[in-house]
């Protein structure tokens, strides 16, 4: 690293940057959308596999009350199921059905393609644009690394 650039200082200008990209691309809405709170559970319930409410609303740190309105809307609109628990047959574990990952799928693509088209909209350069992709790879090596 050149003696002219502090870590603590990219580290800075890194986050405030970063920060923004992810509020902007978060607020744009995608029809047929999920709330926030919506994307937030059922992307959970995704990466964990099935649990219960009360883990989710653990984990999200959000009272049990909140969380099982959340998966309420979602299994209204299919995106979740509930099933009794093998092991404990009073116990409900919930898991993602194929048209709650479809769902996130479609908020994923939506995002990338807002991106994308910030990108070709004429406001980089090709150079800029090569740097941009060179990035990509560096930032997921640092959020590993966190």
């Amino acid at each position: 690293m050149s003696d002219d650039l502090d870590p603590e200082a990219v580290a800075a200008a890194l986050l405030a940057s970063i920060g923004v990209l992810v509020r902007r691309v978060r607020q744009v809405p995608v029809e047929g959308g999920l709330t926030l709170p919506e994307r937030g559970a059922l992307a959970q319930l995704d990466r964990s596999g099935p649990t219960t409410s009360s883990a989710l609303a653990r984990d999200a740190q959000i009272t049990a009350q909140s969380m099982g309105a959340t998966l309420g809307a979602l299994q209204a609109r299919g995106l979740v199921e509930r099933h009794r628990d093998p092991d404990d047959g009073r116990r409900v574990v919930l898991s993602v059905t194929d048209a709650g990952r479809q769902a996130l799928r479609d908020k994923r693509n939506a995002r990338a393609e807002l991106i994308a088209g910030a990108l070709t909209g004429g406001a980089f350069t090709p150079a800029e644009l090569e740097r941009l992709a060179a990035t990509a790879p560096l930032l997921q090596r640092l959020a590993q690394n966190i």
